[in-house]
């Protein structure tokens, strides 16, 4: 369990939900800067949630990845790039086939200036009309994450031949990969 206004040294924390927590992790373990990637629960008022409940959307919580980043390597602004590029942020409650509020779009905000700089690239992508329907991305203060279990972790790398992995994080890895090469690590 990662406490409120935890940060490590010299780096910034963003916690992000955008569909299942597998894609998310697998795209951002990738990425330039990113110094660690972990999935887990966060947003609801249950306690040490497990994946049974999540599921069962009983907690409220959504499945999140919790990302902890180099900002001289690359900015909370570029990690919102990337994050509003592999997810759909106009569907309420629902990434593609994964249905429920564990799939929600959502920054959890751990400072006032993250929630600027969400407010801010929330409103430019409404503005350029990226979508055909506006933007219903949550944005709420970090208050807790709960890691998920151990299983979950970098469970794409893990487990690249699950049908899941094949049909749905494959194919976001391939598409963020092609979009964002220049900020791939080596």
């Amino acid at each position: 369990m990662i406490q409120p206004g935890f940060l490590h040294r010299d780096k910034e924390m963003a916690t992000l939900g955008g569909g299942c927590f597998w894609c998310l992790e697998a795209v951002f373990d990738d990425l330039k800067g990113v110094e660690k990637v972990e999935s887990g629960y966060s947003g609801g008022a249950t306690e040490n949630p497990t994946y049974q409940q999540v599921c069962e959307g009983k907690t409220q919580h959504d499945e999140v990845v919790q990302v902890v980043f180099d900002p001289q390597v690359i900015s909370f602004n570029g990690i919102l790039e990337v994050f509003f590029a592999i997810h759909d942020p106009t569907t309420l409650n629902r990434q593609g086939a994964d249905v429920g509020t564990q799939y929600r779009s959502a920054i959890f905000y751990h400072t006032p200036e993250q929630k600027s700089i969400a407010e801010q690239v929330i409103k430019d992508l409404n503005a350029a009309g990226r979508w055909n329907a506006p933007i219903v991305t949550e944005l709420a203060p970090f208050k807790m994450f709960y890691p998920a279990e151990d299983y979950h972790q970098e469970y794409f790398k893990n487990n690249p031949e699950q049908m899941y992995c094949q049909m749905v994080v494959s194919p976001k890895i391939a598409k963020f990969r092609k979009q964002f090469l220049e900020k791939l690590k080596k």
